[in-house]
């Protein structure tokens, strides 16, 4: 008899992960499907940095390295923050994770507890409110749609916090909308957060330099809420090194020590190989990083331009990231001559992987229902043909 535990039981599997399967197995069958389910870089990692990564093999780091990470590692770290972001961070005030997934999971964990309440806007990362589940505590959603650019208000923020809240997760550039909090939004957040001292405020900024309105802005430049934002940043999507595995938190020091005692006890240092490739990252050439954003851009306006040419898709532009989150609930309760009945965004996504062959995700995993993702991470090529199947597939339906 499997007995599993609660914690476990109370977990939704990743909708992401589970769409990217399903493009796989008909991908098997020999069915050509292109893949929009996943958040992925199609690039390659840059020449510099997998030479890096074999330079620290044939060197030997092969060994279990720090916890929080190699010193020359969290240095370069520390002189990225001052550099691109006006921030002074302390080395010890930098902890380097399997990506920053765990990193996210690493904070949570070590600040919340049963009946402490955590703020997620909507649309979110699917992990987000399960990573709260794991912890104990109790999500608390803030919806904000497509009219307000899936992004949400000071007003609507101070209205969620309850003396019970403990912490903010705010993602800027977002998954899965691409929406970008400007300097203005985010001091408008800030103030309100600075009249509630008890609320950490921690700031994914993972998809900090695909960003197409100029410098990114982070929540932590302002002083009245500085000493309780945590930062996570990492190099899969900036350098296209999503299987290195490495991402940091650069915040308050309680906090960070609270995270190194954590993950001591559960997975210790990250790779060490990984981690000489993402010194290399950060400390070497940039420009391939300015390449594959105006790579992104470009894809951006496109897919922007074909998604509006059809017909019940609302679309918005967005700023940042490599996503388009499309209201489609205008297709829900809609048949195919067959009689297949669409229902919900999930429906509408299986039906798109299985009659159009393009592998989206449904929005209701990130709080939006009435949307789907689609990561425009992939070929030019790619993105003409699959908004052609997609709205061929819609076509379909009356």
């Amino acid at each position: 008899m499997n007995q599993l535990s609660d914690r476990l039981n109370s977990l939704s599997p990743s909708e992401t992960l589970a769409m990217s399967q399903k493009s796989n197995e008909l991908k098997a069958q020999g069915i050509d499907v292109i893949n929009m389910s996943v958040g992925e870089p199609d690039f390659n990692t840059p020449d510099h940095i997998k030479e890096a990564a074999k330079k620290a093999v044939d060197d030997n780091f092969s060994r279990y390295s720090p916890v929080p990470g190699y010193p020359a590692l969290r240095d370069a770290i520390v002189a990225k923050l001052k550099k691109e972001n006006g921030l002074d961070y302390t080395p010890a005030q930098i902890l380097c994770s399997n990506g920053a997934k765990q990193s996210v999971c690493n904070v949570l964990m070590a600040l919340i507890g049963p009946g402490d309440e955590v703020i997620i806007p909507a649309p979110y990362w699917v992990s987000y409110p399960e990573m709260v589940k794991l912890a104990e505590g109790t999500n608390v959603i803030v919806s904000a749609g497509i009219e307000q650019d899936f992004k949400i208000t000071p007003a609507q923020l101070e209205a969620a916090i309850t003396p019970r809240t403990k912490a903010l997760i705010l993602c800027s550039p977002s998954n899965p909308t691409g929406s970008v909090y400007s300097k203005e939004e985010l001091a408008g957040l800030a103030a309100v957060l600075a009249k509630y001292p008890q609320v950490v405020i921690i700031a994914d900024e993972i998809y900090e330099h695909i960003n197409y309105i100029g410098q990114h802005e982070s929540i932590a430049q302002f002083p009245e809420v500085r000493d309780r934002v945590v930062i996570v940043n990492g190099v899969s999507k900036a350098y296209a090194m999503t299987g290195w595995r490495i991402g940091f938190i650069a915040g308050p020091q309680w906090i960070v020590s609270a995270c190194n005692k954590l993950q001591g006890q559960y997975t210790s240092g990250p790779c060490s190989v990984s981690q000489k490739a993402a010194e290399a990252a950060y400390v070497g050439d940039q420009q391939p990083v300015e390449d594959m954003r105006q790579a992104f851009e470009r894809r951006r306006d496109l897919i922007v331009k074909l998604a509006k040419e059809i017909p019940g898709f609302e679309v918005n532009v967005p700023q940042g990231a490599f996503y388009l989150f499309p209201k489609c609930d205008s297709y829900f309760g809609k048949s195919t001559a067959e009689g297949r009945k669409v229902t919900d965004s999930g429906e509408l996504a299986m039906y798109l992987l299985e009659v159009g062959h393009v592998a989206c995700v449904g929005g209701a995993a990130f709080g939006a229902p009435d949307c789907i993702r689609m990561s425009y991470a992939t070929s030019d090529e790619n993105i003409v043909e699959a908004m052609r199947r997609i709205k061929e597939a819609l076509s379909k339906l009356a």
